[in-house]
């Protein structure tokens, strides 16, 4: 029982956490609205199980990168030394890594999308 407990335990950190960065972060909000509305899009558009899988890793990717960057920008800001470069430096590299997840994430959506998009606007 004390086993179960300490996964419900750890579970609602998660889900405090997720909700700390959805009510402090703007772009933790909207990336949470595109991992809501491009499942969702993908469904509506017959994708296949495989092309859903892709569709769901990209959007875990950035929300994955996003909690982690959020988290470290909150670390950094406990340091007092909030201008050193090297804090800077950190800062901008986790955004960096968001960056690169989001822009992965729309060459596949371009690629899983825009063949069926097309296809809708042909007709």
């Amino acid at each position: 029982m004390t086993f179960i407990l300490g996964i419900i335990r750890s579970c609602t950190y998660a889900v405090h956490g997720i909700l700390f960065a959805a009510r402090s972060q703007r772009n933790f909000r909207i990336h949470l609205l595109a991992a809501v509305v491009v499942p969702a899009a993908a469904v509506a558009l017959g994708f296949s199980r495989l092309e859903l899988v892709l569709v769901i890793l990209t959007v875990s990717l950035v929300i994955l990168g996003e909690l982690l960057n959020t988290g470290l920008e909150f670390l950094l800001n406990l340091l007092e030394a909030r201008d050193h470069p090297t804090v800077r430096a950190v800062k901008d590299i986790a955004a960096g890594a968001v960056f690169m997840a989001v822009v992965g994430s729309v060459g596949i959506g371009v690629l899983l999308f825009g063949p069926r998009i097309l296809a809708v606007l042909r007709r």
